[in-house]
């Protein structure tokens, strides 16, 4: 049966304002329709298979996996899940990892080990938490209440109390953090739903030290910046700052589904046995994609390859800009950049399509560029000819 024709008959929610494309294969940089067409997939599963489609390395250890065991209880000691955190804790500044399926859960857990934190470490009723305007943090109930977006919230009133935002990249209104006298902080040093917009280094440095200052936690949610995406295994090392409390998902498990709240030891310590839980976090299946993946991330330093080939592209996206009416300017770190367009950028995403490429959308006039992080030139080459053609 040919999905295509029957899309609008399946019994799915609405949820996605999907395109008209069903994709049924995937391999490295590109993807398959169910008609055979082939395209150049810049998106990355929203920068989540960071390693290409279906990458080897990763789909030899799931397969040898599966006929061992898929699922079992967190009552019990999986020793994949061990190797994975240890992995994690020796590449950076955290001490203890707590597992889930998603980013979404691994900012649930963020949250809740912050307030938990405040309430049974420090022994203070704190439990404001500061996110910043643009921000995206998530779906359910409390990380939509962190995000700072207004578009995102609507419909879902009342919002849970207790999250504020302030103006992202504002030096000055940090200074209300000495007013409101937060828990925790939560930001993305990359904003990608919000437009492509990196953090400013003063800004940031300015807000860990009074982060330290006012013995408030810092936490960075890397869900779509970590595991390589810009151009070092995590964002927060090209900031010179250690959050107390990071969160992963998206490229970690290179597709399977897969999520993580890593911690400091004096912050991880606020749970434990009972606080918090996941049926399905951390298991056999996940941990294994997990564990593949950022070890083969480590072995072959594909960061630093993100890194050369963000820089190859933002060059010639930036010699492209200067010659085109319809671009304002090109932004990002790595693997993650934006074409800020002075008109809709939907119009640009559909002609790409058009072209057999796949992009994304990071607000109305941001076109968002996510290739694998194993993306090679011919292949970056390909992506700049279609640029050219729908900018030029």
């Amino acid at each position: 049966m040919s999905t295509s024709k029957t899309l609008d008959m399946f019994p799915v929610m609405s949820t996605y304002g999907r395109f008209p494309l069903s994709l049924v294969k995937g391999k490295g940089s590109y993807v398959w329709d169910e008609e055979g067409n082939k395209y150049l997939d810049y998106t990355s599963g929203i920068a989540t298979c960071n390693l290409g489609h279906v990458p080897d390395v990763v789909k030899e250890q799931l397969v040898e996996q599966l006929q061992q065991l898929w699922h079992c209880s967190n009552l019990y000691h999986i020793p994949k899940q061990q190797l994975l955190a240890q992995v994690l804790i020796e590449n950076s500044c955290a001490d203890e990892v707590f597992f889930c399926n998603s980013g979404a859960e691994a900012n649930e857990a963020a949250i809740k080990i912050a307030r938990k934190y405040a309430q049974t470490v420090k022994k203070n009723d704190s439990y404001e938490i500061i996110s910043f305007t643009q921000s995206f943090h998530g779906r359910t109930m409390a990380t939509l209440s962190a995000t700072g977006q207004e578009k995102i919230q609507k419909g879902f009133y009342p919002l849970l109390e207790g999250f504020h935002n302030l103006p992202y990249n504002d030096l000055q209104s940090l200074d209300e953090l000495a007013t409101i006298k937060p828990c925790a902080v939560i930001l993305e040093l990359v904003q990608g739903e919000g437009g492509v917009v990196p953090a400013d280094p003063q800004w940031v440095h300015k807000l860990s030290d009074l982060c330290q200052k006012h013995d408030i936690l810092l936490m960075v949610d890397e869900i779509q910046t970590g595991m390589g995406r810009t151009g070092t295994l995590f964002a927060y090392e090209q900031y010179g700052i250690e959050p107390d409390v990071l969160t992963l998902a998206k490229g970690l498990g290179s597709g399977f589904p897969i999520g993580a709240m890593l911690a400091k030891s004096h912050v991880a310590k606020a749970f434990d046995p009972g606080s918090h839980g996941s049926t399905f976090g951390g298991n056999p299946l996940a941990v294994t994609a997990g564990l593949s993946t950022l070890e083969y991330m480590i072995q072959e330093n594909i960061p630093k390859q993100a890194l050369k080939s963000g820089e190859y592209l933002l060059e010639n996206l930036k010699v492209l800009a200067s010659h085109s009416d319809d671009i304002k300017k090109i932004r990002g770190k790595g693997l993650l950049l934006g074409i800020v367009v002075k008109t809709d950028a939907l119009s640009f995403v559909q002609k790409a399509r058009e072209n057999n490429l796949l992009v994304l959308l990071a607000g109305p006039n941001v076109v968002r560029i996510l290739p694998p992080l194993t993306t090679n030139k011919k292949e970056m080459d390909q992506f700049l000819s279609v640029m050219k053609d729908i900018f030029m």
